[in-house]
């Protein structure tokens, strides 16, 4: 980049200053939030998002300095984003892995909640409705507690985490109620992905193979 085309210093400050009210513009949403799909909160995230590239992209191109955050975005293994520019729909899917470390653990919590179940009354004197099925057990846990509960309380469960990811795909309208109920999955498309976050241990592994090597 030529120096003519390099931004100002001021044009530096002022892309931090907007980070600045990006961050508090992202708390407030976030203290205020009215649920767990509260908008403002999105909306806010995206602000943030944006102006951390903005300052991050001024800093680099005047500074030849970069900024620690890394904002969650799409991955590079997803194609170009083809989707609508404006979209009037969403579709959010989520994956979520998880193995059964603890299957006992989850037997008897599952029981515990299949016995609070107001016609457990009515069952014959401890009859049990999980018995030994792991099957019949993540059928109660899963039908009790709301995923994103059930992520926070895992362990509490015997279930331990493997990767996860959620994709935000761009969406022309909402479908009719039940069209894609038989096969939710089979319509993602990853160019119309408009983000994605992804978890996953093998992060930490890399990070802290890239620790190692700046030790050696």
């Amino acid at each position: 980049m030529s120096d003519a085309a390099q931004p100002t210093a001021a044009e530096v400050r002022a892309a931090a200053e907007a980070v600045k009210a990006a961050l508090d513009r992202h708390l407030a949403a976030v203290e205020n939030r009215t649920g767990e799909d509260d908008p403002a909160v999105y909306d806010a995230f995206n602000a943030l998002a944006t102006a951390a590239e903005a300052y991050d992209e001024r800093l680099y191109d005047r500074y030849d300095e970069v900024t620690p955050f890394e904002i969650p975005g799409a991955d590079d293994s997803l194609p170009p984003y083809a989707g609508p520019e404006e979209p009037n729909a969403l579709t959010v899917l989520i994956r979520r892995d998880y193995a059964v470390a603890e299957p006992q653990r989850l037997l008897a919590q599952a029981q515990r909640i299949a016995d609070l179940d107001p016609d457990a009354a009515d069952r014959p004197t401890n009859a049990p409705v999980v018995g030994a099925s792991v099957h019949a057990a993540l059928g109660v846990l899963f039908g009790e507690y709301e995923p994103d509960e059930i992520a926070s309380r895992h362990k509490e469960f015997g279930l331990e985490e493997g990767d996860s990811t959620l994709w935000v795909s761009a969406a022309d309208e909402l479908p009719e109620p039940g069209e894609w109920l038989s096969l939710p999955f089979d319509q993602a498309d990853p160019g119309r992905v408009v983000c994605r976050f992804d978890v996953s241990s093998v992060f930490d592994e890399e990070e802290l193979v890239e620790d190692l090597d700046q030790e050696e």
